[in-house]
């Protein structure tokens, strides 16, 4: 058995499954492994920061079949340290093993359209911004989205696949540099500052929420987080 009578608890001494091997995985793998358990990181990366201290790594596409099997087989849970991995192969996990986040929040969270159209149906205020899906999009931009940002809706993290524009002609012309993916244009809002708020949940409903931190990007990277 993978885990004790309570299924709701795994007990030291397990292998807990990560998708990334990143510097986040990293700090995984170590909190895990300073508990008791075992960490199995699947990256494609044959030298990653989260794989070269893990217990094992798998070095595969995180969509490869074989090696999410093993990684089910092996382990009581999967979690990622990203958003951009498949959320099919979460889901593939899912069918096995305990995955969390569940693999809709994912698919969620790695797609800005799908991103704030959820935010938005919950009530949650987001800025200004027009979903741009192919190139007849950008005639129907209203003008008061500019300046704006334009950012690829999927992949884009630290800075990439973004542009600042400041009219329709630069905005054409960065969304064809971007290959014709997919974008959201977002108006430029005025911004005190950016905070983050990491909140925790077990599998019971159990909720802690951590101090908020402070963020500061440098040439969009994320810098450095205060926590007063």
């Amino acid at each position: 058995m993978k885990e004790t009578s309570d299924t709701h608890v795994i007990a030291p001494g397990n292998w807990l499954g990560m998708l990334g091997g990143g510097q986040l995985g990293r700090m995984f793998c170590h909190a895990a492994q300073s508990m008791g358990f075992k960490v199995a990181v699947l990256d494609p990366a044959a030298q990653c920061p989260a794989g070269v201290v893990a217990d094992l790594h798998i070095q595969a596409a995180y969509d490869d079949a074989q090696a999410l099997e093993r990684l089910a087989d092996l382990c009581a849970a999967v979690t990622t340290e990203f958003e951009n991995v498949p959320a099919q192969s979460l889901a593939q996990l899912q069918q096995r093993v305990r995955v969390s986040p569940d693999p809709r929040c994912v698919a969620i969270a790695q797609d800005r359209i799908s991103e704030k159209a959820f935010l938005a149906e919950a009530g949650v205020p987001v800025a200004p911004h027009a979903a741009i899906r192919v190139e007849q999009d950008l005639d129907q931009l209203p003008v008061n989205l500019f300046p704006g940002i334009l950012k690829s809706a999927r992949m884009g993290y630290d800075g990439k696949g973004q542009a600042r524009v400041s009219s329709l002609e630069q905005a054409r012309a960065a969304w064809k540099s971007m290959g014709g993916v997919p974008c959201v244009l977002e108006a430029f809002v005025p911004l005190v500052s950016e905070v983050s708020v990491v909140v925790a949940r077990d599998v019971k409903g159990n909720a802690v929420a951590y101090r908020p931190s402070t963020n500061e990007h440098r040439d969009g990277i994320l810098a450095v987080s205060l926590v007063d």
